[in-house]
């Protein structure tokens, strides 16, 4: 095996050209599967982060329509304690109803009363305030487009449908990006909602997210099994086929790309080897009549296409965290943000390194078979 290594390093040396060739093609390969598997792994979670990153994974409600939830903190406390992977647990109270402007124009809002503490993880209302604080007593936070077109000021007059009204302070106004949100959101906490509508005691739904949000349809269940009948548990799978099925074609297509990139590199691996073995019968004839076995002269080839696997893969991987880093830096939205934030798992880019290796190593099977069957006398008759 040594003697094998040893030749294996010779040819590679001697044929500097070749060698430099074959691992920049393994290299390309290796860059392409680590760039595609980071833009679609970015791109999938952008698209998650979007779709439920900032919304309620599973939401208890009650099963009758309009009904409300008593005893919710009861129902928190039980979730928490039957679900680690539950990472927050928040009730909420929400109410449609006006704000009136200055005018005595009514707008149609929502007024959403929540544990401000939790909320604020599932919603990150924090990273989303133009301007202001989060809201305490007596306080509420409105969304931008509702500011603007109200003309809000340091207070607002909100009123039920029955026709009562409360007075609040803004504390602050948020952004979340959806129109719809920022046209109609009105952010209290929760004592304050349950005092306006009269639901002292009472939620209109329970929202979580988890640690994993792809456990959400085997979670939700469980919470069902120890919920009384007059609730129901959904959660975003069930509601989202469409996004799922988009998620689960964008994996499917990724996969393909990297195993014909891999493929095609295996076979210019195995091909170029092929070729080797052919200029370097005369040499290998010498060997075999000087006594090295078939066993050495096929593994020469597998030394090399180790070899050639290993710059290859350190090369890839290297020139795909350029081309990804790159990539954020020249594909930019008009705010200057990344159009798609890239993902670098490195213990993808590791599988990729390895399959790589692999791949090289096993290409060269191929003339590593070449080699173990050529006749020495034949080679060196023939010159």
């Amino acid at each position: 095996m040594k003697t094998a290594l040893k030749i294996a390093w010779r040819f590679l040396t001697h044929a500097k050209g070749q060698s430099i060739l074959i691992a920049v093609g393994i290299a390309v390969g290796v860059s392409v599967q680590v760039f595609i598997g980071s833009l679609i792994a970015g791109l999938q979670a952008e698209l998650v982060d979007n779709a439920i990153g900032r919304s309620s994974q599973i939401t208890v409600t009650s099963a009758q329509r309009g009904e409300l939830i008593d005893g919710y903190q009861a129902i928190v406390s039980s979730i928490e304690q039957a679900q680690p992977d539950a990472l927050y647990v928040s009730p909420v109270v929400d109410a449609s109803g006006f704000l009136r402007a200055g005018d005595g124009s009514d707008f149609p809002i929502l007024l959403r009363g929540l544990n401000i503490r939790q909320a604020d993880q599932i919603y990150r209302f924090s990273e989303s305030l133009v301007s202001g604080t989060l809201p305490g007593d007596g306080e509420v936070l409105i969304g931008v487009d509702l500011a603007r077109e109200a003309s809000v000021a340091d207070t607002v007059t909100l009123a039920t449908p029955r026709g009562s009204t409360k007075e609040a302070s803004v504390s602050g106004v948020f952004d979340l990006g959806v129109a719809s949100l920022n046209e109609r959101w009105i952010v209290s906490n929760l004592a304050f909602a349950q005092d306006m509508f009269g639901y002292a005691g009472q939620a209109t739904a329970i929202e979580m997210q988890l640690r994993d949000p792809f456990q959400a349809d085997l979670i939700a269940p469980g919470l069902a099994g120890i919920l009384p009948d007059t609730l129901k548990v959904t959660d975003w799978k069930t509601q989202n086929a469409q996004l799922l099925s988009g998620l689960n074609g964008q994996s499917v297509s990724s996969l393909m790309i990297q195993v014909f990139v891999l493929l095609s590199v295996v076979l210019a691996i195995a091909s170029v080897l092929a070729i080797s073995v052919l200029q370097k019968s005369r040499q290998l004839g010498i060997l075999k009549a000087m006594g090295i076995k078939n066993r050495d002269a096929s593994l020469v080839f597998l030394f090399e296409g180790f070899f050639l696997g290993i710059a290859g893969a350190a090369l890839g991987v290297l020139l795909g965290l350029g081309l990804s880093y790159a990539f954020t830096k020249f594909a930019l939205n008009p705010d200057g943000t990344p159009v798609v934030s890239l993902l670098i798992d490195p213990n993808f880019i590791t599988i990729s390194a390895v399959i790589a290796v692999v791949s090289a190593t096993l290409a060269s099977l191929i003339p590593a078979r070449r080699s173990a069957r050529l006749d020495p006398m034949e080679v060196i008759r023939n010159g």
